[in-house]
């Protein structure tokens, strides 16, 4: 039994799919909910709206994440109100899909600063803040493109791969004072994020005829589900790793 009753989660990009997915769950499972967004209003407000006709707590804050400016004031926000930060989770992300070839300069750089510089400045915005006895929880979200080749996916990729090294770095340097960090890698769930990715159904028919599971459909409630128990003090002996999600499609050659 997971219990996050009297902790407080920042979820970035919780308007819609996964991070929308981890937000109800961890208010299902008692924490305080921070729903992040930047553009969705609508989408950030019927999150909030399902967690609270379930009981739960949840409030939505705007903030553009590729601002630090933004997460520092997220995060004070939240302190400032809930009286702590007790779990993270670095979902939101943003990109183009296009060879690699095709990338410029401001595009990669824009891209390094929607997906992996967030968790960077979290980090830094928490750690700079006091804290009880409980490890704070960071989990941020990754996906197959970090190992893999995926079409048209080259500069997500790499800021992805660039997420889980981060995510290494930051158990060395703030393991020892009291914070985990691990990354979720996820599967090909079928979301409004990828929606306009070309080639898409194919690409997800072809992922699902490689699970190795009964269910050949991954859902963003499975990437929330594990996302529950790296928040959870159950995996306080987990840290600087990355935990695939995937029905076992990375195991296939």
């Amino acid at each position: 039994m997971i219990d996050l009753s009297g902790k407080t989660a920042i979820v970035t990009g919780a308007s819609r799919g996964i991070g929308r997915a981890c937000a109800i769950r961890l208010a299902g499972l008692g924490a305080t909910v921070v729903v992040n967004y930047l553009n969705s209003t609508e989408g950030a407000s019927s999150t909030v709206s399902t967690i609270q006709q379930n009981g739960g707590n949840a409030i939505a804050i705007r903030a553009d994440v590729s601002s630090r400016d933004d997460i520092v004031g997220l995060v004070d926000y939240t302190h400032d109100r809930f009286g702590s930060v007790d779990i993270v989770i670095s979902n939101a992300a943003a990109g183009g899909f296009k060879p690699t070839s095709e990338v410029t300069t401001l595009n990669f750089q824009s891209v390094m600063q929607h997906n992996t510089l967030p968790l960077l400045w979290l980090a830094q915005a928490v750690s700079a803040k006091p804290h009880g006895e409980g490890v704070i929880k960071f989990t941020a979200i990754s996906s197959h493109g970090s190992q893999r080749i995926v079409p048209n996916y080259g500069a997500i990729g790499i800021s992805k791969a660039a997420i889980e090294a981060l995510v290494r770095q930051l158990s060395y340097e703030l393991g020892p004072k009291g914070m985990n960090f691990n990354t979720v890698l996820s599967g090909m769930v079928e979301t409004q994020a990828v929606a306009s990715m070309p080639d898409m159904a194919n690409i997800l028919k072809s992922a699902q005829e490689l699970m190795l599971v009964k269910r050949q459909q991954l859902r963003p409630e499975d990437i929330a589900d594990v996302v529950a128990f790296l928040s959870s003090p159950s995996s306080d002996m987990i840290q600087g790793q990355v935990i695939v999600v995937d029905g076992g499609v990375m195991n296939r050659v």
